[in-house]
């Protein structure tokens, strides 16, 4: 059980670490795009993402690192209720860069702390 739940947590601070480093990649590229003629706003949505491993959840009754595994990040196209694309904001877009940069920062924090847990419990916590 120890195992799948250090898997599981591995998988999942990875998979949120990807999400978010897509995501300043595409709020980087909207910001400098945002005078281009035609340009279509880039958004990455980590939560519809993963909806599958919650289906997986709600389906087995449990997650394991194997449903997440299946689970990737991408860009699309930002929309609005009609299917036109949304024009940059780059005030809004300032913003979204920031917390971003706030969530990764977090996430790299809880990844170090998992790891150096587990690296405690390798050891059998000699230091």
């Amino acid at each position: 059980m120890t195992e799948g739940l250090e898997a599981i947590t591995t998988t999942a601070l990875g998979l949120a670490l990807d999400a978010a480093a897509l995501r300043h990649q595409a709020i980087a590229s909207n910001i400098a795009n945002h005078a281009t003629e035609g340009y279509v706003t880039q958004q990455v949505d980590f939560a519809s993402q993963m909806e599958q491993a919650r289906r997986s959840l709600d389906s087995k009754g449990y997650i394991d690192a194997f449903s997440l595994a299946g689970v990737r990040v991408e860009t699309t196209p930002a929309l609005d209720s009609n299917g036109a694309p949304l024009k940059v904001h780059l005030d809004a877009q300032m913003a979204d860069m920031a917390g971003n940069a706030v969530q990764y920062q977090a996430l790299t924090r809880a990844l170090s702390r998992h790891l150096s847990l587990l690296s405690l419990a390798a050891s059998d916590g000699k230091r």
